[in-house]
This record gives structure tokens, C-alpha cells and sequence, in this order.
């Protein structure tokens, strides 16, 4: 069966807190490849400074997932600026129905990116209607601020979506980095908007709003810290991306 066109204009965005490729966020990816062509592109690139093996089991993940799905995998293993120059890489990005960048190290992945041929296609690809879709690393590199994991340094992120910061595996943070909620919080610019998403869980962007997805919860964090959670099946008023994503239909 043909899948009708998607709309016109930029996809929608999909902010992961994690479980990139693994069978829990499978209805995910399905649902934003919906109506889009079925070829996916996906960039290990913030997991480059873990080394050769764990970037092949990112690539080797991804395939098989894409596989599972009856999706063309496109695995783009840009690890560097150098990759990220490379307009034969950037080539690859023509067509896609869906750009997904995994997990690692955000502030890694936003400073190889940034202002390269190939984040110019990843974007030129969004805009022309392919959804974006950030796990982890991924998601805080497609809003305003990008940690470096390495350094401890705070980078601004590609700023796919200006107004807001992600705090992924929301569920769990807070062991690996105490007081990192309440810290965040206080750092919060004038406009913008803190949001914590849990373990295998998604907020995709949807019309005016953004739809929770997944096992557990998003939450919006306030200055104090104080947060409200959002179960799964449930839509938050938060911006939109820069140019309007497309909404992805909730599930029924």
C-alpha cells in the first residue's frame, strides 16, 4: 500500500528521553514515518568519542530497527567536523522520511554539527517535511543547551527548538547527577521552558502542542524546581519548532 504524502513544509520533532532503535519506541518511529518516504537516516555522531565499537553498535542497532519496520536504514557515520563537511555525506540525507540522532555526549554532537553541510541537509531535509528526531544527546542537542558529558562545559545546542532545554532519562538523572534539576531550573533564561522526559518515553510535536509518548512521563520544571508531570497519551502546551512542524496524529 502507497502512503499518502505528508504535508507540505517542516516534519514534526520528536524528543526522546531514551530507548533509540529498541522495540519499545518502535510505534514511535512508525508513527512519524507515517505518510513520509520510507528511508531513515540516523547519525551516531554523539557517541563518536566512545570509539569504533560503540559507534557499530549504534549503526548495527539502527539497521536492524529500520529493518523491523520495512524502512530503508541509511546509517551515516559522521563522527567528526571533517565528516560533517563532507557533502557526499550530507548527499545521503536527500529523501528521508525520517533524521534520527542518538545518544552520547550532546555537547559533542551540537559542536560537530554546527554549521556543517550535513546539519544543512538534516535541516534542509526537515523543512522539505522529513521528522527530526533527537534520543538522549540527541534531543538536548535540538534545543538550547548541549552539555558536554567530557568537559562539564554547557554549550548552546542547534536550536531546532529555541525555547526549550531537555533534561532525557528524567526518571533516572538525578542519581547520575544530583541536584541537576533544581540547578537547571535556576539557570533558566527569560524564555525559556525546562522539560524533563523519562526512559523510553517521547514528546512529539503535535499541531500547537507537543503529544506524550512511550512507558512513563514528561515534565515540565518550573524555577523553583517544582514539576508537573504528563503521563503518555497526553498533549503540553509548549512552542513549536522554528518553522511549524507538521503535527504526527496521536495514537488512537
Amino acid at each position: 500500500m502507497t502512503e499518502a504524502p505528508a504535508p507540505p513544509g517542516p516534519g514534526p520533532i520528536a524528543l526522546v528521553g531514551s530507548g533509540e532503535f529498541l522495540p519499545q519506541m518502535e510505534a514511535v518511529d512508525a508513527r512519524l514515518l507515517s505518510g513520509r518516504p520510507r528511508r531513515a537516516v540516523f547519525l551516531p555522531t554523539a557517541a563518536g568519542p566512545e570509539g569504533p565499537e560503540r559507534v557499530d553498535y549504534w549503526l548495527r542497532l539502527g539497521s536492524d530497527h529500520y529493518r523491523r519496520l520495512g524502512v530503508e536504514p541509511v546509517p551515516l557515520r559522521v563522527l567528526d567536523r571533517r565528516d560533517a563537511g563532507d557533502r557526499a555525506m550530507a548527499a545521503q540525507l536527500t529523501g528521508a522520511g525520517l533524521v534520527y540522532l542518538s545518544g552520547g555526549n550532546p555537547g559533542y554532537l551540537a559542536e560537530t554539527l554546527r554549521d556543517t553541510a550535513v546539519w544543512q541537509a538534516v535541516l534542509a531535509a526537515w523543512r522539505a517535511g522529513a521528522a527530526l528526531a533527537g534520543c538522549s544527546a540527541g534531543a538536548c542537542a535540538l534545543t538550547a543547551v548541549a552539555d558536554d558529558m567530557r568537559t562539564g562545559e554547557t554549550h548552546p545546542g542547534l536550536a531546532v527548538v529555541p525555547e526549550l532545554i531537555v533534561l532525557p532519562h528524567f526518571d533516572r538523572i538525578e542519581d547520575w547527577a544530583p541536584g541537576i534539576v533544581v540547578r537547571r531550573a535556576a539557570e533558566l533564561g527569560p524564555d525559556q521552558i525546562l522539560v524533563g522526559i523519562d526512559e523510553d518515553t517521547a514528546l512529539v510535536s503535535a499541531g500547537d502542542g507537543w503529544f506524550v509518548e512511550g512507558r512513563q512521563q514528561a515534565w515540565i520544571i518550573d524555577r523553583d524546581g517544582r514539576r508537573t508531570g504528563h503521563r503518555a497519551g497526553t498533549t503540553v502546551a509548549l512552542p513549536s519548532a522554528a518553522g511549524g512542524p507538521n503535527p504526527v496524529m496521536p495514537a488512537k
